[in-house]
């Protein structure tokens, strides 16, 4: 038998370190060739692993919470001429992939990769015996955890549609993010800015009565952190901000809910907004550029296409994976395109190639109820838009008070690149298409 050492790769983010997630096999597995084995978590993403040999596992040579370094060992795989035999133990072996695919999941080439994973657990779902719901919309329901009999049906004879899922997933997750804990007996929390951890507890001090609790800053915080501190500090920010009138808006969501041509794709006031950026970005090209220091003194890259990015709040903490050439797309399209992005990054599988080369981005506090703000600009761009919540609101119009659904567009924008007079008109713009989205037709 031959040991075979598997070292921590570069998956393709230019990345220095990556986390030990978790370890799919164990000493004395057998593994295939590209049978996922570890799973990592670098500044952008958690990326699953597969063998690049097949034998029997030997070493892990890294534990599940620790920090490893690109090119570092970190589990031995023994490799044998002859079949080895099955191991007595109960162990859950996936079936070997197809072996001219023996390509690593994440780097190397860009050819179609089949990695194989192991069965996740079922979600705890109601049965939904007498709930009309087509075959997809049920597994739909199971990938997200949704009881379908909890659904408000939209469809036709009170069939449960695609939208109603969906709709239902997001308001079960905002409401489970902003539930409100009973007070503990824990008095105040740190989270570290720096990288080491807090000195273990002692054996007189159990840590289930420790007062205080340190979380290691590390992964997609740490990422986050680092970006935001060097925007904060090296962009000089400017915050703007302007009510709106967007009953046009939801009229126009209303109607393309409805229509055939859209019944397959999530319709939001978040797509209507994503429009308004673009064609306001248009107007406006500075407001799309970014501001670069280069051996030679400071430019300005002005971006002549759209990457969209979208704030999206995970269980993993802030992403903004962005939408390629989203100038290019068409009204469905961009729907189709917001919709996949929401639903990876929910997942928790937004590639890192989605989370690079952004050139503005959205993001929508509205869905927590929260009408503006002053949000940090994503590094690399030189602005960014909050779409706050849409209510009912007393609105003079004709010079008569009438009840419309108001919002407020903010936003912060890098003063370098803009000045005043073009970030009022771009947001004066986007203002203008939420009010009357008849504008998109130029």
């Amino acid at each position: 038998m031959t040991d075979q050492t598997f070292v921590l790769p570069d998956v393709g983010e230019g990345l220095t370190e990556a986390e030990i997630v978790q370890w799919r096999v164990a000493p004395g597995d057998a593994v295939a060739v590209n049978d996922v084995i570890v799973e990592i978590e670098t500044a952008k993403s958690l990326v699953e692993l597969p063998s690049p040999y097949a034998g029997t596992v030997g070493e892990l040579l890294a534990s599940e919470g620790s920090t490893v370094e690109v090119g570092a060992p970190i589990i031995t795989i023994g490799s044998t001429d002859a079949a080895a035999p099955a191991p007595a133990a109960p162990v859950s072996v996936p079936e070997p992939s197809d072996p001219g695919g023996a390509v690593l999941v994440g780097y190397g080439t860009g050819g179609a990769v089949s990695s194989r994973r192991r069965k996740p657990a079922e979600r705890p779902v109601k049965a939904s015996v007498g709930v009309v719901a087509k075959p997809p919309i049920r597994k739909l329901a199971r990938d997200l955890g949704v009881d379908l009999s909890a659904v408000t049906p939209s469809g036709p004879a009170g069939e449960v549609t695609r939208d109603d899922v969906v709709k239902h997933a997001e308001q079960a997750s905002v409401f489970r993010n902003i539930e409100t804990p009973a007070w503990g007996a824990v008095r105040e929390e740190t989270i570290p800015v720096a990288a080491p951890a807090a000195p273990a507890p002692t054996a007189s001090a159990p840590a289930s009565d420790a007062r205080e609790e340190s979380i290691p800053v590390r992964g997609v915080r740490k990422a986050t952190a680092n970006a935001m501190t060097s925007s904060a500090y090296s962009a000089p920010h400017v915050s703007v901000w302007v009510d709106v009138d967007a009953s046009r808006t939801m009229e126009l969501v209303k109607r393309l809910k409805a229509s055939p041509d859209f019944a397959d794709v999530k319709i939001s006031p978040l797509l209507i907004m994503a429009r308004a950026v673009i064609w306001a970005l248009r107007r406006t090209p500075m407001i799309n550029a970014a501001w670069v220091d280069t051996e030679d003194g400071a430019q300005i890259s002005v971006r002549h296409y759209v990457n969209l990015g979208i704030a999206a709040a995970t269980p993993r903490g802030l992403l903004v994976p962005n939408i390629k050439d989203a100038q290019s797309m068409n009204t469905r399209e961009l729907a189709k395109a917001l919709e996949h992005l929401t639903l990876t990054a929910r997942e928790g599988k937004t590639s890192p190639a989605d989370q690079t080369g952004g050139t503005f981005t959205i993001t929508n506090i509205g869905v927590f109820g929260v009408d503006a703000g002053t949000p940090i600009i994503n590094p690399g761009e030189a602005g960014i838009i909050a779409l706050g919540a849409i209510r009912q609101k007393p609105w003079v119009v004709d010079g008569e008070v009438r009840p419309r659904w108001v919002t407020t567009v903010s936003g912060s924008f890098d003063h370098r690149v803009v000045d005043g007079d073009g970030i009022s008109r771009f947001i004066a713009d986007v203002a203008s298409v939420l009010e009357e989205p008849a504008l998109l037709l130029d």
